[in-house]
């Protein structure tokens, strides 16, 4: 069985400072959660590599979502 702590994070989670979809959680010392996007997990990283007991990323699934959608170029626009 999964560690709760590394439960997959869903469209639900939200970051804790703006609300948008997390894809990040830090487990802090005497278990407290907090929850990332990606942008704000880069500003904080440092700091949270150096305090938390856990961190669960799933930035890669903004990379496999990206790969889905499709893809525009200038020219085809300019052909518009």
């Amino acid at each position: 069985m999964k560690n709760d702590q590394d439960r997959p994070l869903t469209r639900q989670d939200r970051c804790d400072r703006c609300q948008a979809q997390a894809y990040v959680r830090a487990v802090l010392p005497q278990s407290t959660e907090l929850l990332f996007c990606v942008h704000h997990f880069r500003l904080y990283r440092a700091a949270l590599e150096g305090m938390a007991t856990h961190i669960h990323n799933e930035s890669h699934q903004l990379l496999s979502q990206a790969d889905q959608r499709p893809q525009w170029s200038a020219a085809r626009d300019a052909e518009s």
